[in-house]
């Protein structure tokens, strides 16, 4: 049982950070109108009626729920096309269905924002071997690193034209599990431009997840041929049970959906089991999430930046997509506040977390996911992939007032354990 005056402590030290944030969030929230009177607008003009949540069957031959859907979100990125399907069962499903829709045998793709993520590198071929990658299709796979330093990526990208050409660039917008900040549309635009500069050609893939409706604006104004994401992330406002989508360029969204389908049939086809309505209410909502996960970032990095740790973003920075990164440098650490979080979660918060493997993940992973749809990273939740230095990767938060709950319940579970000071949370309640 934790004793009443360490919960006081948490709670006032939360409290006091939540307050020393009070500018950012009122920024934030302006931010929030801002998209929401989009979405808004672009509900109105696109005629958005109950007869867009009309169940269809079968294959979904002139579905009006789905062509409503995609031209809602094709107005929302400002994209010639989109396609929404519930087909895509995550967000690697998507990305790897553009990279098999565009690219062909001897063909090279350059990633710019150095190692992917880790489910897309058997996609790859990176890692593992024999099941169908892009290398076993004889698709040739480079990457340089320009978040490195950001400074220098002319010269990196400049230096690698000159001696190599590519057919696809792919960049991955957010961190994911790397100890890096996530890119801004601003620096993406930045990379469009000198990439279609030199090879008017070449397309640029942005791997959108975590970022939508974060910044003022999404990577297709800034020059990116085409982006994909999921919709159990940002989109979905913490609702939409499953799905995925694409946009872009409309001949190589159309690419895409020819492999996630077949030649010939692509985008014509696909129902959404009913789940027309989830889906724009969902992103009738998401501003809202999305507003609430990036509150909560902050706090996570306040909280554990005055405990001593190093943190990525820092509280109260720009930030351009969700993650919030933590390095904790122990093992047990780790596990121990992934378990407090799950303790904290309002589905399944009495399991234990235990480290695990992953399908299309090469170390265990620690994971705190008590949310209401499985792997959803727009409701609060936090994972660990259990490698030195032992970073944790927090986001998503459907309110601000959970995230608190749960930073509390952490302190004063640290505080009973004798795992930090109570001098230690002085600054924070000062």
């Amino acid at each position: 049982m934790i004793l009443d005056n360490n919960l006081k402590l948490a709670e006032n030290a939360v409290l006091s950070v939540e307050e020393s944030l009070s500018k950012v969030f009122q920024e934030r929230s302006n931010q929030v109108f801002r998209k929401l009177e989009n979405i808004l607008t672009i509900f109105k003009e696109e005629k958005v009626s109950t007869s867009h949540f009309n169940q269809s069957s079968g294959s979904g031959h002139d579905d009006i729920s789905r062509e409503k859907i995609d031209a809602v979100f094709a107005r929302l990125f400002l994209s010639e096309k989109a396609a929404v399907r519930m087909q895509f069962v995550s967000g690697t499903h998507a990305i790897s269905s553009v990279l098999f829709g565009i690219l062909r045998p001897g063909d090279v793709m350059l990633s710019l924002t150095g190692q992917p993520y880790d489910t897309l590198e058997e996609v790859i071929g990176i890692r593992g071997g024999g099941k169908g990658s892009l290398k076993d299709f004889d698709i040739e796979y480079k990457q340089v690193n320009i978040c490195e330093n950001f400074d220098s990526f002319e010269e990196k990208i400049v230096h690698f034209f000159k001696e190599n050409s590519c057919k696809l660039v792919f960049i991955q917008k957010s961190c994911g599990y790397s100890w890096r900040k996530s890119l801004t549309n601003h620096q993406i635009e930045k990379i469009c431009s000198l990439i279609h500069a030199l090879d008017p050609n070449c397309i640029c893939f942005v791997d959108n997840c975590y970022g939508e409706l974060v910044e003022d604006s999404e990577p297709i104004s800034k020059g990116a041929n085409i982006i994909a994401g999921s919709l159990i992330k940002n989109l979905g406002g913490t609702i939409v049970p499953t799905g995925g989508y694409v946009a872009g360029d409309a001949e190589l969204v159309e690419m895409a959906c020819s492999r996630l389908t077949s030649p010939g049939i692509g985008s014509s086809v696909g129902i959404n089991f009913g789940l027309g309505r989830l889906i724009l209410q969902g992103l009738f909502l998401a501003p809202q999430m999305v507003h609430e996960s990036l509150k909560g970032a902050d706090m996570v990095a306040a909280v554990f930046k005055n405990l001593g740790f190093k943190v990525l973003p820092e509280p109260a920075t720009y930030r351009s997509d969700l993650i919030q990164s933590v390095r904790l440098n122990n093992p047990d650490l780790v596990q121990k506040v992934c378990q407090s979080f799950q303790n904290s979660s309002p589905v399944d918060s009495f399991l234990n977390v235990v480290p695990s493997s992953m399908d299309g993940y090469d170390s265990k992973l620690l994971m705190a996911g008590g949310t209401f749809i499985e792997g959803s990273t727009s409701e609060f939740s936090a994972d660990a992939p259990l490698r030195d230095p032992y970073n944790i990767f927090v986001q998503g938060g459907s309110h601000i007032a959970h995230i608190k709950i749960a930073l509390i319940r952490l302190l004063s579970e640290l505080l009973e354990e004798k795992l930090i000071s109570k001098d230690s949370l002085l600054p924070l309640s000062a």
